[in-house]
């Protein structure tokens, strides 16, 4: 599924090509995606002027002068921009959503497996929309720092990764990020959360600010369905510290792989963590 730095890098696409310019059409080639579009989606979109191209989370929100367009890409969704110029590829199977803005600019939106979704919110509602009211600080802002982080972890029980994974506690951090993050500020993936205080919750704050801005100046990682608004791939995979890499050395720390059989793999809610055992404690 997309992350926060996957979906940084389409809104950075989208944001220049959408912003200023109004909708002249809006076509949708099935009912529903993960859930149906609102019964007025064309008639509240055609002929709005829009405003701001933004990000909450792992959700893009695309601003009128009245609504607001909330976008999730799913588990497989892509954005591809046709500027001005460009030959416009046939509609494809999975092409279930286009935009036709004022420039003559195309925004097509594919999604094979559905699990995206889009909705429509007044502008003043959205705060209190359901799939964005509790959603904690974003992790690029200033709202976001050790003390913030600390607070939030204090009395819980489940595990570090877990913690910051969940939306609540810090917006849009996914599983790759949540390891390589942890990895960064040397704590053990299966921490109690409530322990991280103090420095600890520091180092993992600004561990995650790094880790997640360094991802979105590679454009994000493509392990399998990420593409750019160009259709170019993403390239932080290839500088994973510990993510998918199971059995190997750590990359910046001195184990003896032959006794500690390199980088750890565990399952924790159904997703795979890689760490150190050595270096996270």
């Amino acid at each position: 599924m997309p992350e926060l730095p996957e979906v940084e890098t389409v809104r950075r696409g989208l944001a220049p090509v959408m912003e200023g310019e109004t909708f002249s059409s809006v076509q949708i080639r099935r009912k529903n995606l993960r859930i149906p579009f609102p019964k007025d989606f064309v008639s509240r979109l055609l002929g709005a002027r829009i405003l701001h191209v933004k990000r909450r989370s792992k959700y893009l929100l695309i601003e009128t002068e009245t609504d607001v367009l909330i976008w999730h890409l799913g588990m497989s969704g892509q954005v591809r921009i046709y500027k001005v110029g460009d030959t416009v590829a046939p509609v494809g199977k999975h092409d279930h959503v286009q935009f036709d803005l004022s420039s003559g600019a195309v925004v097509v939106f594919t999604d094979p497996r559905r699990f995206g979704l889009m909705d429509l919110a007044l502008r003043e509602d959205i705060a209190a929309h359901r799939l964005i009211k509790d959603i904690g600080p974003e992790p690029l802002g200033n709202a976001f720092s050790g003390p913030i982080l600390a607070a939030r972890l204090k009395n819980r029980q489940v595990s570090i990764k877990q913690a910051i994974m969940d939306a609540h506690t810090v917006a849009g951090v996914g599983n790759i990020y949540a390891s390589e993050s942890l990895y960064r500020a040397g704590l053990s993936p299966k921490r109690k959360a409530y322990t991280v205080q103090g420095r600890r919750a520091e180092k993992l704050a600004t561990a995650i600010k790094n880790v997640l801005n360094a991802a979105i100046d590679a454009g994000g990682s493509t392990l399998k369905d990420h593409r750019t608004t160009d259709g170019g791939l993403g390239y932080f995979q290839f500088s994973f510290a510990v993510y998918g890499r199971a059995g190997e050395a750590c990359p910046d720390c001195d184990c003896d792989i032959y006794s500690t059989f390199g980088i750890s793999r565990l399952e924790q809610g159904g997703r795979s963590t890689y760490y150190c055992s050595r270096k996270q404690r």
